[in-house]
């Protein structure tokens, strides 16, 4: 069958939509007609070059749709099912999986090839050229095929064009505060970077019971948003948050720190690490350009004052257990979805999507699809 995508040719260059070619569904996949797919930053990090793919590739993966065909061996799915998709596959059984840290798992090794887990692709082009989907979902397009290890369902009942966000956005962010960093009732916050990621951290933060939750962005409408959403103080500047901190803790410092900027760099760690206290944790959840160091720090500091610096994919989490979880919260009105949606676009807008998320004018861009359903398929 044939699909209209989204598609990133090379870094510095903006989204292509064009048809493909979609192969059917092989043994353990599922064909997904998207319903809504979010605007994340990673994507923006693809085509500005701070992480290289391998091109061309259908961009997107923070996808929600509906089943429509099922593979062989499939049982877990069947048509019909709505579903939101993780970016991190879980095969189950790997060394991660097994012992409880399935956003390692080994089947996430391609994400940026974005091959199926037998090694090959679902999308081509009228040459027969193969195109990867970002994250194995390829979510800016009307439909794809993927592995059953990236979909999670849900209720049919859920507002697909919401739940999308909790495909990454907000289990990273949520998961970095709760899982990550470990927050406990009374603990002090700083989170660095208000976007689609860290105004999570902040809903996260909250629901755990955190004294203080202190919100570090420049833009007036990131810093408004996030004490909408659980923030108890907002600084312009790190330098003005570590003031406050002071203040808040006495001189003790924060507790966490958790780093959810567009592009990490030396400062903000270094702003991070000199906020905590004596054994507190600052969590790098932001991305930058994997192939450089950006990261200079004093060792004496970190063994002095016994400080931890950690990393945090998918937010720690497991997205088979994580995403349940928080729909239960969404369901329960206790994390917030809908006001997390600053704008919505159809599929050719989505470099309009992009320019607005860079411009930080989104907290969070959602496109939402009106693709038909194929013939004799579930609406």
């Amino acid at each position: 069958m044939k699909t209209r995508a989204a598609v990133l040719r090379d870094t510095g260059q903006p989204f292509e939509i064009t048809e493909l070619e979609l192969d059917e569904p092989k043994a353990g996949e599922v064909l997904i007609r998207y319903v809504a797919a979010g605007l994340c930053h990673s994507d923006e990090h693809l085509r500005h070059g701070d992480i290289v793919p391998q091109f061309p590739i259908v961009g997107g993966h923070e996808g929600a749709g509906i089943i429509e065909k099922v593979g062989p061996g499939v049982t877990r799915l069947q048509p019909g099912d709505h579903v939101v998709c993780s970016f991190l596959p879980v095969c189950g059984h790997c060394r991660w999986c097994s012992t409880g840290k399935s956003n390692l798992c080994d089947m996430g090794a391609s994400i940026l090839v974005g091959n199926l887990p037998d090694g090959t692709f679902r999308f081509h082009d009228a040459e027969g050229n193969d195109y990867g989907g970002m994250c194995m979902l390829g979510t800016f397009s009307e439909r794809a095929v993927i592995s059953e290890n990236s979909a999670v369902k849900v209720d049919p009942d859920l507002p697909l064009d919401k739940v999308v966000l909790i495909g990454c956005g907000v289990p990273t962010g949520w998961g970095s505060a709760v899982h990550a960093a470990a927050t406990e009732p009374g603990d002090t916050i700083v989170i660095y970077g208000i976007g689609g990621i860290g105004i999570n951290s902040v809903q996260g933060a909250a629901l755990a019971g955190a004294r203080n939750v202190i919100a570090v962005d420049p833009l007036p409408n990131k810093r408004e948003a996030a004490e909408q959403l659980g923030a108890t103080h907002s600084c312009e500047t790190a330098e003005e948050a570590q003031e406050l901190v002071q203040e808040l803790t006495r001189g003790v410092g924060a507790d966490k720190a958790i780093i959810t900027v567009g592009v990490v760099d030396a400062k903000v760690v270094t702003d991070a690490v000199n906020t905590i206290r004596k054994g507190g944790t600052a969590v790098i959840t932001g991305l930058a350009d994997p192939t450089k160091n950006n990261i200079e720090l004093s060792s004496s500091l970190l063994t002095l004052f016994e400080k931890t610096v950690k990393g945090s994919l998918f937010g720690s989490g497991d997205p088979f257990h994580d995403i349940p979880k928080m729909i239960e919260l969404y369901q329960s009105g206790d994390l917030k979805l809908d006001e997390l949606i600053t704008k919505t676009y159809t599929l050719d807008q989505v470099n309009e999507g992009y320019e607005d998320l860079v411009n930080g004018k989104n907290i969070r861009g959602v496109i939402v699809f009106d693709t038909p359903p194929l013939e004799g398929t579930p609406a």
